[in-house]
């Protein structure tokens, strides 16, 4: 497969990935819009039917549907990765507090495990955020509990930064945030 192919290939599931069903016209359509010519488009849709990666449904000769293969379990998989990764980073986090109040955790110690935190629910609710974009995603049942538990794990943050013994411990987090260091000249 080349890379034309291949891209094309992308797009038609991310079309598909973004509208669930939709007519083969209109599909070729918005893929040629971005990328490739009707032969190439319309072959690769064929292709991704014969492989068994998309359905194609036909009504009549003129009413073609499309739409991914078991779109409902590839979200609700995707999600329920992200919920095990949040629920990963909520432990840690609850760990910290319960470690850190029982042992006696330097300056140093505490800010780097809270920035670390901080860094990895980031990641995860832009993630979700991107994800939110998308019907089918936003659809599933594990969405909302991804976003509740995200909102529980900057809780539980803001609480172990509230009750840090130093007055500057949110400066310093702060400090020590990449946020700080954006560049305006980097920036296209």
């Amino acid at each position: 497969m080349d890379k034309n192919s291949e891209i094309i290939r992308t797009e038609i599931i991310r079309i598909l990935n973004e509208n669930g069903k939709i007519r083969g016209t209109e599909l070729a359509k918005r893929v040629i819009k971005k990328v490739g010519n009707e032969k190439t488009v319309y072959r690769e849709i064929s292709l991704l039917v014969e492989a068994g990666e998309i359905e194609k449904k036909v009504y009549n000769r003129s009413h073609i549907e499309y739409e991914l293969i078991n779109l409902y379990e590839s979200v609700n998989k995707q999600l329920k990765n992200v919920h095990g990764e949040i629920m990963i980073i909520f432990d840690e986090i609850i760990n910290f507090k319960k470690i850190s109040r029982s042992e006696n955790f330097s300056f140093h110690q505490r800010l780097r495990s809270i920035i670390h935190q901080i860094q990895i629910v980031q990641t995860i609710d832009g993630v979700m955020k991107l994800l939110s974009y998308y019907p089918s995603f936003k659809k599933d049942q594990m969405f909302s509990q991804v976003i509740r538990k995200i909102s529980d794990c900057w809780e539980i943050i803001m609480d172990s930064i509230v009750h840090q013994p130093e007055e500057s411990f949110l400066n310093e987090v702060l400090a020590n945030l990449n946020i700080s260091r954006i560049d305006s000249n980097n920036m296209n």
